[in-house]
């Protein structure tokens, strides 16, 4: 049976956190999608609020802590991402956006992406067009066209009967399998010394 990595990225504070609980079901529905293509999937999940002041160091120094870099080692090797962030002041968490700023800005050069946020109200759902998906974009990620938001009533009895949560997520994790089962990440190898234009190491991705 075939094997992916799917990397989860939590930047939820609290704990439970509706930003986790996203997450994980976005995970879980794209796991399932993917097993009945037969491919077996490793779900690692990385909750920020656990490194955040590894993320801040690193922005600090220049340097990832040990913790820290075997944290990206797994996100930036992983063949599919879920990305999921509350929504602050109208945007994504400082933490989140910090964390994906340490990354090398190729490091996630056509990594099939899956974005996802939370808040209190539905008002805020714009974020993921406006904000988050303009900065994976800008990282050269391939994201899936549904992103899913849950407000703070999506956790309530579904009243939306139209496009409920779960439809949302199923459709949203159909999209990042077909992405996953596409990609020849897994045929890439990280190569720490590829240089950019600057002559300056990117650490990116080469064809082995």
């Amino acid at each position: 049976m075939t094997t992916r990595t799917l990397a989860v990225v939590s930047a939820g504070l609290s704990q439970p956190s509706s930003t986790r609980m996203l997450a994980d079901k976005l995970a879980a529905a794209t796991a399932a999608r993917l097993a009945e293509d037969g491919v077996e999937v490793k779900i690692v999940t990385v909750e920020l609020r656990d490194v955040a002041t590894d993320v801040m160091n690193n922005m600090l120094t220049g340097f990832p802590s040990p913790r820290l870099d075997a944290v990206i080692e797994s996100v930036t090797g992983a063949d599919g991402l879920i990305a999921v962030t509350p929504i602050f002041t109208t945007s994504y968490s400082g933490l989140f956006k910090t964390f994906f700023d340490v990354l090398d800005n190729t490091s996630l050069t056509d990594m099939p992406v899956l974005i996802g946020a939370t808040a209190g109200t539905a008002r805020h759902s714009l974020a993921l067009d406006y904000a988050i998906r303009p900065m994976f974009t800008y990282l050269h990620a391939v994201v899936a066209p549904t992103s899913v938001f849950a407000a703070s009533e999506d956790w309530g009895s579904g009243a939306d009967t139209v496009k409920t949560l779960p439809n949302r997520i199923d459709r949203a994790a159909g999209e990042l399998a077909a992405l996953v089962l596409r990609s020849d990440r897994s045929s890439l190898v990280r190569d720490p010394f590829t240089l950019d234009p600057s002559f300056n190491p990117t650490g990116g991705f080469q064809a082995s």
